[in-house]
């Protein structure tokens, strides 16, 4: 078969219009290692040639913002000479084909993206998606992808403080696998990737090349089909105690003056590195591929540019700093090469066995690869769903049963506790909470973090449900009291080829703009995954939102549980009843309709400023913002945390099902010492916060009204059950 046959070009997931668009830039033919590198480069996962248009219009820039999206991972001030570095990547075809291998090089992955940039990896947070809990698919992948999560983490002595896990129908062909991880580096200690100069040292670190992962990214950019168990060579294989070697040779490194740029060897390996840094340099770079360090004999060009064999980083390096560094990196017993030269010619150039493979300008690689404008289509607003088209249950109190222990409520406990989420001795508040908080060590200052999206409001309006999932990260960020600085996202679609998914992608993105302009919260770094569908049905829309915020003073710290008998309980915000794409709806009305809750930001800025404000003046002794469930369910995880039971007056015109279950926005719930009920009521009178009294704390049971009692034992053990259940524990 011609290397450049129709069908070869088709296989490197190339168009027709595209091959021939590397043609003309190259003024011939490409080899077959050229289109590989071509191949991998325009990728969607590289490329991001369906999005970039959209991205555009993300606020990225603030006060606080020091890097935002182009590196690896953003970074924003906190404060003291320190800063935050994060971002969040998706593994999800990866870990569908391989659930352990799959979650586990995207948690190294993403550490690598960090530690890159002299931050020492601090949290790590995920976002999964499975399929519906009796999928015949569903146990085995959740089992392989929390292990290879907690293997990867925990032997990196990297804490997992939080996420969240969901299950439904839309992913049983397609789980999401997003991982999050968050670090720290003092602000003059900050390396980014851009290979400048000339005649530099291109220096190759870490683990061998071997011939795993070739066309991950290419991978990662195409829907599966009833074959996609065939690409389970195209999975990676990751080795956690050699990236914990890396992980201390580079933070090493990065303490004497030796580093030009550096670069992970991720999605499209070698590659994209080389071409990454050059194009960011405005050089060229010159690669001999005989120095690679090979773990396999006999290995092309071809793949050793395109293996994403993990652990791997290129370096440049100041000239004549090549045997110090060497001698850090043989002494963690890693790997290190000079496999190259920095350039002035904008070319990649790759040699092999005494001759030239490959000769490519680096603009059409990289600054110059396609964009599109892809058709898109607006979806159909969904009719409203009234509080009295949907059935009042018999029992309040089973109905609450049924839904706290639902597959979207009931607790991830059995998930979390596979992490080691205290390791480092920073983790303040581990999973469950509304934010994890890990100290910024040896001060009294910390970092809360979460991640949010709520996908059935974005199958049902795009744009409401961007907005939304941008500010239940702000609300959640909030509740513990911290300062939202900025976020990280992983939008997850089905395919950008078809007008539909466009439609929804550009919708999320119109919420997120609005969202993140009316918080001042800029997005910093991300990921877009599209592509996530089989046999053209494609998952709900989920853009995932890692947020990041700073607590200043640890003496002012929210947390959930309730914390003694007699205090009263204040609710802010107000209640519609808004029941459309409710977990209520789905799990007591067995229907998937409707619209999903308005998100009113000029509201949610209001409630969320007062709220903090009351945090940071010690007014309030436990905080919980309200999201899936509504007031009910809010109410009880504060009585399960705590153990404590409350007794809530019902003073309401709503129907008790939607006032109880009702997902309306902008909402919490909070607690205080009867002294100072008046001082808050007053407060939030002259914020024009709408406050009320709701009950009291104190008993074993959770009394709602006159309409449902309910013990606290009996929703622990039934919030308990879902998973180990699932698990068959």
């Amino acid at each position: 078969m011609n290397q450049n046959s129709p069908e070869v070009v088709a296989e490197h997931g190339l168009s027709v219009e595209e091959y021939d668009t590397i043609v003309r830039s190259m003024n011939r033919e490409p080899n077959l290692t050229e289109l590989g590198i071509f191949s991998v480069m325009w990728s969607e996962h590289c490329s991001y040639k369906s999005s970039r248009l959209h991205l555009k219009r993300l606020p990225t820039e603030g006060p606080q913002v020091i890097c935002g999206p182009g590196e690896n991972a953003g970074i924003v001030d906190i404060g003291d000479g320190q800063a935050a570095i994060f971002k969040m990547e998706s593994h999800n075809h990866p870990s569908f084909i391989e659930p352990y291998q799959g979650a586990a090089t995207g948690v190294g992955g993403i550490m690598r993206d960090v530690f890159t940039m002299g931050a020492r990896p601090v949290a790590m947070m995920n976002a999964l998606r499975f399929g519906e809990a009796d999928h015949p698919k569903t146990r085995h992948l959740v089992a392989g992808v929390v292990a290879g999560i907690g293997g990867y983490g925990n032997c990196m002595g990297v804490p997992t403080v939080g996420g969240e896990t969901n299950f439904h129908s839309s992913y049983n062909g397609n789980i999401l696998v997003n991982a999050m991880c968050v670090g720290l580096a003092d602000t003059d200690k900050i390396f980014y990737c851009a290979a400048k100069g000339v005649g530099n040292p291109v220096v190759y670190v870490g683990s061998k090349t071997g011939r795993d992962g070739i066309h991950g990214a290419t991978m990662a950019s195409a829907e599966f089909d009833d074959d996609s168990d065939e690409k389970r060579p195209t999975v990676q294989v990751g080795d956690p105690f050699t990236e914990k070697l890396l992980v201390e040779a580079c933070l090493e490194l990065m303490q004497e003056d030796a580093i030009i740029g550096i670069q992970d060897m991720g999605a499209a390996g070698l590659t994209s590195s080389a071409v990454e840094m050059a194009s960011k340099g405005g050089s060229g770079i010159e690669l001999d591929l005989d120095k690679v360090p090979q773990r396999e004999t006999n290995m092309t060009p071809y793949e050793m540019m395109l293996s994403e064999s993990q652990e791997r980083m290129l370096m440049v390096l100041q000239p004549g700093k090549e045997d110090m560094a060497r001698a850090i990196f043989e002494k963690w017993d890693l790997d290190f090469s000079v496999i190259g030269i920095t350039t002035d010619t904008n070319h990649l150039t790759l040699s092999h066995q005494g001759k030239q493979v490959a000769d490519i300008p680096l603009g059409p690689l990289a600054d110059f690869a396609p964009m599109y404008d892809r058709p898109w289509e607006e979806t159909k607003r969904p009719t409203a769903v009234t509080p009295d088209s949907v059935p009042v249950p018999d029992d309040l109190g089973e109905a609450l049963l049924k839904i706290i222990g639902c597959s979207d409520i009931a607790s991830r406990r059995w998930i979390w506790e596979q992490y080691d989420n205290t390791v480092m001795a920073d983790t303040l508040q581990i999973p469950g909470g509304d934010s994890a908080v890990v100290r910024v060590h040896g001060t009294n200052k910390a970092l809360a973090i979460t991640t949010d999206v709520t996908p059935r409001y974005c199958q049902a309006d795009p744009f409401e449900g961007g907005k939304q999932a941008v500010a239940e990260t702000w609300r959640n960020l909030t509740a513990v009291g911290a300062k939202p600085l900025a976020y990280t996202d992983c939008l997850n679609f089905g395919s950008p080829e078809r007008a539909e998914i466009m439609g929804q992608f550009k919708g999320c993105i119109d919420g997120m703009v609005e969202a993140s302009n009316a918080f001042d919260y800029p997005v910093v770094s991300g990921n877009v995954s599209f592509y996530n569908e089989t046999n053209g049905v494609g998952i709900q829309p989920t853009p995932a939102i890692g947020g990041v915020g700073l607590i200043d003073d640890l003496d002012h710290m929210a947390t959930v549980p309730f914390k003694a008998d007699g205090e009263i309980i204040l609710f802010v915000g107000e209640t519609n009843g808004h029941l459309g794409q409710s977990i209520y709806l789905r799990e007591i009305g067995a229907r998937e309709e409707g619209s999903p809750p308005p998100v009113d930001l000029g509201v949610e800025r209001r409630n969320g400023d007062f709220v903090r404000r009351l945090i940071l003046s010690d007014k309030v002794t436990a905080v919980h913002d309200l999201s899936d469930g509504g007031l009910a369910i809010g109410l009880a995880e504060m009585a399960m945390a705590s153990g404590i039971g409350a007794t809530i007056d019902i003073a309401s015109d709503l129907p008790a099902h939607a006032y109880l279950f009702g997902e309306d926005q902008a909402r919490y719930v909070l607690t205080c010492p009867a002294a100072g009920v008046d001082a808050i009521l007053s407060a939030a009178s002259d914020a024009g916060v709408p406050t009320a009294k709701l009950g009291i704390t104190g008993g074993e049971d959770l009394t709602l009204g006159d309409m449902a009692r309910v013990a606290v034992d009996d929703l622990s053990d039934t919030h308990e059950d879902f998973l180990p259940e699932l698990m068959e524990i």
